[in-house]
């Protein structure tokens, strides 16, 4: 099994993760635990997206380390720090289960019919990291499982319509395929329009623009779900959302761009959407 002596803060950061900056808001322990979490999503994500990942046989060796360390055996660094952080908080073994699930769904789907379809992706490779960060964050009531769910929805809606250029030039094409029925677009033609600068048609630029709608749909349903009793505790998962839907946002004004740098907000922009979040949490 591989092992890297890279550790997973320095991950975190190295990966330039709009999540890394609601993370340093945590207390130690629980930025550590979080750092561990994000490590582990992002090498199984890596072994089918990166050359060289592993692909079945990656994922299968980060399964058997779960099982380790869910022994209190781990072999690697990080599984080491994910024990570590499961002595304190009670993650779900069955959220690294979905998590993998989720990645080896990239190995063998790359359509997916309908939005239950792709759904049930988004539910193992964002809401199960969801449902296991919650768990180090601390909550005290169960509609906070709700909203990390649905959170991680939206999450994972957004870095699709994001990641539509990279996605399509891998052969991935996340929209659902009713969708483009729907408005009429060749799911195809749109694929090749990922490797071309071809212009885009009215009715691609109005399938677009509903799968936009549908991804800030899921951020208000996050929003409205999270318990007045929890914002404190939850602040950097509000965090994530905000940032996520600034970041759609952007996506949006720069007409889902497919070439190029991926869409980022700024450092100075990141960090005035997490104090503003931050102080919001404190009001009674």
């Amino acid at each position: 099994m591989l092992l890297s002596a890279t550790s997973p803060a320095a991950l975190t950061r190295k990966s330039g993760s709009t999540f890394y900056y609601s993370f340093l808001l945590l207390p130690r322990e629980k930025r550590h635990a979080i750092f561990a979490l994000y490590s582990f999503c992002r090498v199984v994500d890596d072994c089918v997206d990166e050359e060289g990942g592993g692909g079945a046989a990656g994922l299968d060796r980060w399964s058997a380390e779960i099982d380790r360390v869910f022994a209190g055996t781990p072999e690697t660094s990080l599984g080491k720090e994910l024990a570590g952080a499961l002595v304190r908080f009670p993650m779900p073994r069955e959220s690294f289960a979905e998590i993998i699930a989720g990645c080896r769904m990239d190995l063998d789907t790359n359509r997916y019919e309908t939005f239950d379809d792709l759904e049930v992706y988004c539910r193992r490779v964002a809401s199960a990291v969801g449902l296991a960060a919650i768990e180090i964050f601390s909550y005290q009531k169960m509609r906070t499982r709700e909203y990390a769910a649905r959170l991680g929805i939206a999450l994972q809606l957004t870095n699709i319509l994001r990641d539509l250029g990279p996605d399509g030039r891998r052969g991935r094409l996340y929209l659902p395929l009713e969708d483009f029925r729907s408005f009429g677009v060749d799911p195809e033609a749109f694929l090749a329009q990922t490797r071309s600068s071809s212009p885009r048609s009215v009715e691609t630029k109005e399938l677009l623009a509903f799968e936009a709608g549908r991804a800030f749909e899921h951020h208000e349903r996050a929003r409205s779900l999270l318990p007045r009793g929890d914002r404190r505790s939850m602040v950097a998962a509000e965090v994530m959302r905000v940032t996520y839907r600034a970041l759609l946002g952007e996506v949006v004004a720069r007409q889902f761009p497919l070439f190029g740098d991926k869409v980022r907000l700024s450092a100075p922009r990141r960090a005035l959407l997490a104090l503003r979040t931050l102080l919001l949490s404190l009001v009674p």
